[in-house]
Parts: structure tokens; C-alpha cells; sequence
């Protein structure tokens, strides 16, 4: 998928397969939530607005209120690329939801997910 088609679609349809991942793998929406909280600084109230919003994934990521210090932790694979490897910073942040995500479906503890 092109760089600028990710980046400018609506995160009400990214939100839903976010969660259809981790719910195929008997894993919960709150810890969807959860990761998205850690990474981005999102509070649940903001969080819970922004699907409904009908706003792109790069401008979710770009109000987030605070990404996390230690998302620079996030290590690994996605779509065969290396996501500390990523050179852009908003395709980066992508990928490392994508990432922890995935780590979350594999059947990690939120503990390891959060780097904690």
C-alpha cells in the first residue's frame, strides 16, 4: 500500500481491523485501547471521540498528545520491513501500533507489549 493512501485513510476504518486482529485471537478491544493509550498518550475519553471523528490516521498520529519516550524501545518486523529501520517519522508511528499490535495477537503479555 502507497505511503500517502495509509496516511490518508479514515482511522474509523483502521480503528475496527486494529481490534478484528486482536479479537480473532481472543484478545479485547480495552487492550487495543490500552496499547493506543502508551503509545500515542491518547486518555480514553480523547480515544473514544476519535474514530468518530472520520479523521485520518496521519492526523491522529499527529495530534497525539505525547508519544511515548519509549516507543524508540519497539523492535521488529512489519510487512517485512524493520520498524526501527523506518526513516519517516509518521510511517514509523504506523508501524509501531501495527507492531505492538501484532505482538498483542501473538499473545504477549501487555507487560512486554508496553516495554515495562
Amino acid at each position: 500500500m502507497p505511503r500517502q493512501s495509509i496516511f490518508n485513510m479514515s482511522l474509523s476504518k483502521i480503528y475496527p481491523m486494529l481490534v478484528q486482529k486482536a479479537e480473532r485471537k481472543n484478545r479485547t478491544q480495552a487492550e487495543v485501547n490500552q496499547i493506543i493509550y502508551w503509545l500515542t498518550g491518547y486518555s480514553q475519553t480523547e480515544l473514544d471521540v476519535q474514530p468518530a471523528k472520520d479523521i485520518p490516521y496521519q492526523t491522529f498520529f499527529e495530534e497525539a498528545p505525547q508519544m511515548n519516550p519509549n516507543c524508540v524501545l519497539i523492535t521488529g518486523v512489519v510487512c517485512g520491513v524493520r520498524v526501527e529501520a523506518i526513516e519517516d517519522p509518521l510511517m514509523q508511528k504506523i508501524r509501531w501500533l501495527d507492531k505492538l499490535v501484532d505482538e498483542l495477537a501473538k499473545g504477549k503479555t501487555m507487560e512486554k507489549i508496553l516495554r515495562t
